[in-house]
C-alpha cells in the first residue's frame, strides 16, 4: 500500500484548521522567563520556542514572535532567568502569557512570589523547583531564506547559576518526571507532561 502524504509549502498556507508544524515538532519544553526592565519592574512570560543548545557552558535560548517585554528587557539588561513550568503551576503559566501594559508585572497577575537571584537582578519564581540564572551572550532578529527580516527575536544566555529544590534529588540525581514538566504540543490549547512510566533508557553506542 502506497503512503499518501499531505504536502504543502508553508509560504502558501497549510490549508488545515490549525498550523500543524508546532505539533509536529513537539511536545516542546517551555521556557518560563523572568526579567526586569532598567527601572526594576519585573516581567514573566512563557516561551515554547525554547531549548538548551550547549553542555559546557550551558546555553539556553528562547525566541519571541514580536519584540515582547522579555526580549526587550533581556537585551537592555543582559540578564534573564529560566524557571521550570510544571503541571502544578499550569494555570499560572497560562495566565502569565497575557498581554499586559509595559511595566505591569505578571507576578502580580498570577499571585506567584519571587526569590532573589544570586548573581543577576531578575528574580526567580519561588514556587518552581528549578531556576537558572542566565547572562545574555547574543541575540538576533530572525530572517527568511531571502534575507528579509522577521518580527521574531532570539535571545541566547549562558547559565551562570542553577537552583534545584533539594527535595527533587534522589541519591544526587534529579528526577525530571516527578516534577511533571509542562510542555507545549501545538494546537490551539494543547499541553502535555511526562510521567515515570513513559521513561525509556537507551545508551549511546560506544
Amino acid at each position: 500500500m502506497t503512503t499518501q502524504f499531505y504536502s504543502y509549502q508553508p509560504q502558501q498556507g497549510h490549508g488545515l484548521p490549525h498550523d500543524p508544524i508546532p505539533s509536529l515538532i513537539g511536545p516542546r519544553p517551555i521556557g518560563w522567563i523572568s526579567t526586569c526592565d532598567k527601572q526594576g519592574n519585573t516581567n514573566l512570560a512563557p516561551y515554547s520556542f525554547f531549548n538548551i543548545f550547549n553542555y559546557s557552558p550551558p546555553i539556553l535560548v528562547f525566541s519571541s514572535v514580536g519584540k515582547k517585554d522579555s526580549v526587550t528587557n533581556a537585551i537592555e539588561t543582559g540578564e534573564f532567568v529560566y524557571n521550570l513550568a510544571t503541571l502544578e503551576l499550569g494555570q499560572q503559566v497560562n495566565s502569565s502569557s497575557a498581554m499586559l501594559p509595559r511595566g505591569e508585572s505578571e507576578f502580580d497577575l498570577t499571585g506567584l512570589s519571587t526569590l532573589p537571584s544570586t548573581l543577576i537582578t531578575p528574580p526567580r519564581i519561588a514556587q518552581t523547583p528549578v531556576s537558572m540564572e542566565c547572562v545574555v551572550t547574543e541575540y538576533q532578529q530572525l530572517k527568511r531564506a531571502d534575507g528579509s527580516l522577521l518580527d521574531t527575536w532570539m535571545v541566547m544566555g549562558e547559565v551562570v547559576m542553577v537552583h534545584i529544590d533539594e527535595a527533587t534529588l534522589e541519591q544526587g540525581l534529579y528526577n525530571s518526571a516527578r516534577q511533571k514538566p509542562l510542555m507545549r504540543a501545538g494546537g490551539p490549547a494543547d499541553y502535555y507532561w511526562i510521567e515515570e512510566q513513559q521513561k525509556l533508557e537507551m545508551y549511546r553506542p560506544k
